[in-house]
């Protein structure tokens, strides 16, 4: 592929590494480091003039490190007179503050589609949104791809009677995004509705559907402290439920996530490699990994063709 350089950021690397490859490609050269007083510094190691550049960053870990580590790259790389530029970000920063929900609160989603814009990048790739109207919140074209294809064969692969499986939304924000997997799937669906009195802390929980004497398998695209998820297996398997799967786009784990998911009733939590994962693993059996570099891979390359990839969730060659 011709014209074309894929730079990593820190956050992820063997995730760019997996991208790189499926392209027939070598990462470019870059220098990431910090000085004394922990300002970011990026040193490009190659000539980007008239290239077309992707920028492989994700969204979690040190994340305003990270955030910033991109922005500096995208601008370096403009400056360098890079024909594009390209941020392709699997977990974007910031998603979950995507409104105001209250007095005085900030809509940061929107803060980092300013500051992305205004660093130089002229297009987004990113993964699962938390919310879809963050597109919205660009004024550069934005790529939200799905991790749905990747699911699909998990779930047919690794579940045995899966044609007898029900897919639980835990809550309505996810209700679009299970109803297509069970439509793929030609299974039933239901929806759990939670209560919260404060963020990250659910209050009730309500089941809507009927889960007996199935295999439920609850989807999600962000599991964070893992409280939701956790109480919402409880609800299922008191519902009648025979096992409790939860597959989840972005697993961010943090807080008491990893001490939750091992006393909970969870035959597995499946996640994709848009965060690393080895570390979790080594602390929990049950977390599992579904790659989804190739669908990154294939979304770059339509964009660097010129395709579209309105379409890509339901073809990409897995």
């Amino acid at each position: 592929m011709p014209n074309i350089k894929i730079f990593s950021g820190s956050s992820h690397q063997d995730l760019s590494q997996k991208i790189a490859d499926r392209l027939g490609l070598e990462l470019s050269k870059v220098m990431t480091k910090k000085f004394s007083n922990q300002e970011t510094c990026v040193e490009i190691g190659e000539s980007v003039h008239g290239e077309d550049v992707y920028i492989v960053q994700i969204g979690c870990g040190e994340i305003n490190d990270n955030l910033m580590e991109l922005l500096i790259m995208i601008n370096a790389c403009k400056i360098a007179s890079a024909s594009r530029v390209t941020a392709v970000i699997p977990c974007f920063p910031y998603a979950r503050q995507d409104k105001k929900d209250e007095n005085r609160a900030p809509i940061s989603a929107k803060l980092v589609a300013n500051m992305l814009t205004i660093a130089g990048a002229d297009h987004i790739i990113t993964m699962d949104l938390h919310a879809s109207q963050i597109q919205g919140f660009f004024d550069i074209p934005v790529d939200n791809l799905y991790a749905e294809p990747a699911v699909l064969r998990w779930i047919r692969e690794n579940i045995s009677e899966w044609r007898n499986c029900i897919i639980v939304a835990p809550d309505a924000g996810g209700a679009k995004r299970v109803t297509s997997i069970a439509d793929r799937l030609n299974v039933d669906f239901a929806l759990i509705h939670k209560e919260r009195k404060k963020a990250s802390k659910v209050d009730h929980m309500v089941l809507v559907g009927d889960v007996k004497d199935r295999v439920a398998i609850l989807v999600d695209d962000i599991a964070d402290t893992c409280g939701t998820i956790c109480h919402a297996a409880d609800k299922l398997l008191s519902a009648g439920a025979t096992r409790v799967y939860a597959i989840l786009t972005h697993g961010i784990f943090s807080g008491p996530a990893i001490t939750r998911i091992n006393s909970a009733c969870l035959e597995a939590v499946v996640v994709t490699n848009t965060i690393p994962q080895e570390d979790k693993m080594k602390h929990c059996s049950k977390i599992q990994v579904i790659g989804i570099a190739m669908i990154l891979a294939e979304a770059i390359r339509k964009t660097h063709n010129g395709e579209s990839v309105s379409y890509l969730f339901s073809h990409v060659p897995l």
